[in-house]
């Protein structure tokens, strides 16, 4: 199989798939034949707002039985057992992967958050030229029509 091949097969796939999602509303999955994503700036809130609450969940409870696992780890390597030395290092390897995980939702979450206020300031930029340079009509608020708009394409 070709790149193209298993890259239009990944597509297809993506496109079917559904997210773990609760409510009704769909989301903003894209349209049955269409190439094209669309993520909502409430969306972007949405997730941003579940991987801080994750972080916030995790942190604690990723940590809880970290004292326990060292003393025990301790313990049963100080009375001779191999098992001490294993319990210590799973210990050591999964308190790596909670803080692995732990950077990974601030990171989404700062995304997240940073891409929507992104999106939003393009917008308003884009919005604020496009009133500039077009022709102000009555009762339009400045705004271009889509025949002017349409000559910045050609």
């Amino acid at each position: 199989m070709s790149f193209d091949e298993e890259w239009a097969a990944d597509k297809a796939a993506a496109v079917s798939m559904r997210l773990n999602h609760a409510d009704s509303t769909g989301g903003s999955a894209p349209k049955e034949g269409s190439a094209d994503y669309v993520v909502e700036d409430d969306d972007l809130g949405e997730i941003g707002h579940a991987a801080h609450g994750l972080f916030d969940g995790l942190e604690p409870a990723g940590k809880h039985a970290s004292a326990a696992s060292e003393s025990a780890g301790s313990g049963l390597k100080g009375d001779g057992f191999d098992a001490g030395a294993a319990l210590s290092e799973v210990n050591k390897t999964w308190e790596t992967q909670v803080k692995t995980l732990l950077q990974a939702c601030a990171h989404i979450s700062n995304h997240l958050d940073y891409t929507k206020r992104s999106n939003k300031g393009n917008d308003e930029w884009i919005g604020a030229q496009l009133r500039i340079i077009g022709p102000v009509v009555p009762g339009r608020d400045g705004a271009v029509s889509a025949s002017k708009i349409n000559e910045f394409f050609r």
